[in-house]
């Protein structure tokens, strides 16, 4: 894929896609040019754009080569060390790394002046941000890939603060309830959480996320492999991903959630999941609050769509939060 497609293709976000610690500070200089590492070697690059940096990577974690964007700060040049937002796309055949880098959502717009990087990485079309039970299509350790690997070649190749403090994580759809996951299972990561219009409860209505991340990650990712594990749910694991049995490993953190209280009701895939969203960011909301933990929450009319205008209200708040440069 040349670096002309990466940066002109641009998958959509849409209610199609159905839901879809602490560290020593990073060595990178202005100068220093990306290696590989942590698990990753470096099959593609782009590095000609002052600001969006494309890097596509070999690794054994996952079965072909994932990509990500590395949208930096229009004063990186100036040498100081800025926080980081990893910020995660939906599913659904299309979505990519390049979701956010599209004339709709236009995230370099969204960025501009603002002092952060922003990572967006690939997350599969039905990845769901995890390690499948099982899969037939060869690894698709989503993960192990972002946490393990990724998360530790940004700080080693790029101007970050590598701590708590240093670091936000958000996402859209199935991204929203990956960054969820990954704050509350990670609790030294990320001082900084967003979920928009990403799931929260994943045993609410019988199940509902559960089975449809099964289903979905069958189709599309797994060959006929699974998530949580079919017929029978790995329970531990089902647990282990579930936002609302862990509302203690948010405390500390800023959260930041927002869910559509007005799908298209002729739109089913738009209908069922902003509706099943909401239900679940409800239950969420509640379980923080009886524990005392503050967090913001916005109910805005509409689908299942990314809002843009709440994405720069909350990145104010993910820069205020976090360590500056």
């Amino acid at each position: 894929m040349s670096r002309r497609r990466v940066l002109k293709t641009a998958g959509g976000v849409s209610a199609a896609a159905l839901l879809g610690g602490t560290g020593v500070l990073a060595s990178a200089t202005a100068a220093h040019a990306a290696d590989d590492g942590f698990g990753l070697r470096i099959v593609e690059r782009g590095e000609d754009d002052p600001r969006m940096k494309y890097y596509r990577f070999a690794t054994d974690a996952i079965g072909w080569n994932p990509a990500v964007n590395v949208l930096l700060p229009d004063s990186y040049a100036d040498g100081r060390r800025y926080p980081v937002l990893y910020l995660f796309h939906g599913g659904g055949l299309g979505q990519d790394f390049r979701s956010f880098d599209n004339e709709g959502i236009n995230i370099r717009g969204l960025t501009a002046g603002k002092p952060v990087i922003v990572v967006m990485p690939d997350g599969g079309p039905a990845g769901w941000y995890s390690n499948p039970v099982h899969s037939n299509s060869g690894p698709r350790n989503w993960e192990t890939f972002h946490i393990e690997q990724l998360l530790r070649w940004i700080d080693a190749n790029f101007r970050t603060y590598a701590e708590f403090d240093g670091r936000a994580v958000a996402g859209f759809s199935m991204g929203g309830f990956g960054a969820l996951k990954y704050a509350a299972k990670y609790h030294g990561h990320f001082a900084s959480v967003s979920s928009y219009s990403g799931p929260a409860s994943l045993r609410r209505d019988a199940g509902l996320v559960t089975h449809w991340a099964n289903v979905s990650s069958a189709a599309a990712e797994l060959a006929g492999g699974s998530i949580y594990g079919v017929p029978r749910w790995d329970e531990d694991r089902v647990s282990a991903d579930n936002p609302v049995e862990h509302v203690p490993s948010y405390r500390g953190k800023r959260i930041f959630l927002a869910a559509g209280t007005s799908p298209d009701p002729v739109n089913w895939a738009d209908w069922v999941t902003e509706t099943q969203v909401l239900a679940g960011q409800r239950e969420f909301h509640d379980r923080l609050a009886e524990a005392g933990i503050p967090h913001e929450r916005h109910e805005a009319a509409g689908g299942h769509v990314f809002r843009t205008k709440l994405f720069s209200g909350d990145l104010v708040g993910i820069l205020d939060r976090l360590r500056k440069p």
